[in-house]
């Protein structure tokens, strides 16, 4: 917008509300057509939740680390048995309300607490343990893919939308034709405009949104994966501290806390 009124750009050109419903109008009619209401739903949430961040920082893996201690060393002294009324009910464990970032990730919460209740039932080898776990991941990812996938194709779709609103202005602009040039040149200008929203928003706008949606995505991805490196450490036999490296090293590196950071933590929840 600087370079365009450094060139003696007028900014009320731009300000076509007719392009801004036509391109509009199209691209939120045909992502209804397009996508089940389940998909719209969760594209909402997906874009507000973008908006916001995805808050996987170091505090919130910490909280994890401290959460997988408590439960580890729990089912060490009193064994498997003793995990049983915070896994069957979350939301009133003593141990998991005390971490909210955790306890507020339902899809964390689900995956956590459905895998201890497999090894609770037991039966389970442990390749057989991580096989089923891996796909759970999957299928979750293959959900959230959903929401960045749909707005995806109305991002691809702009530009040609953008077109179509600006050959609407054309044809307007030949009922002008016996206007004066200065009625003609505003007229055609107002149609390109149609062209100039459909490729901002696509890729200046829509975009960058899918992309920022996919990295959120990702993040809680790698949310998920250190909670499996944890739970199969544990579940091989390693000690509660040693599960909870095993967490921690699968934590993405601008995330990780350190050895001494996790040390400190281990011990506040001790």
């Amino acid at each position: 917008m600087g370079g365009y009124l450094m060139h003696g750009g007028n900014v009320l050109i731009l300000l076509q509300v007719s392009e801004f419903i036509i391109i509009g109008g199209a691209g939120i009619g045909s992502f209804v057509v397009a996508n089940t209401p389940a998909t719209i739903k969760a594209t909402i949430s997906g874009v507000i939740g973008t908006l916001k961040g995805s808050g996987m920082n170091k505090e919130v893996y910490l909280d994890l680390l401290r959460l997988m201690y408590e439960t580890f060393q729990l089912a060490k002294k009193e064994g498997l048995i003793g995990l049983e009324q915070h896994i069957e009910h979350p939301e009133s464990s003593s141990i998991f309300s005390k971490y909210s970032t955790f306890l507020n990730n339902h899809h964390a919460v689900d995956f956590f607490c459905d895998t201890l209740k497999v090894v609770l039932n037991g039966g389970v080898a442990n390749h057989d343990l991580e096989d089923m776990m891996e796909l759970d991941l999957e299928t979750m990812h293959h959900e959230e893919s959903k929401a960045p996938t749909a707005l995806n194709t109305v991002a691809d779709a702009f530009p040609g939308i953008g077109i179509v609103a600006a050959v609407l202005g054309v044809i307007i602009t030949m009922g002008k034709i016996d206007q004066p040039a200065e009625v003609i040149g505003h007229s055609v200008s107002a149609a390109l405009v149609g062209t100039f929203l459909g490729i901002l928003l696509s890729y200046g706008f829509v975009g960058p949104l899918v992309k920022n949606m996919e990295e959120n995505i990702d993040a809680g991805s790698k949310y998920m994966a250190a909670i499996k490196s944890g739970v199969l450490s544990f579940v091989k036999g390693a000690p509660p501290i040693v599960a909870v490296e095993y967490a921690r090293r699968a934590i993405p590196l601008e995330a990780r806390p350190s050895f001494a950071e996790t040390e400190e933590a281990v011990k506040q929840a001790r």
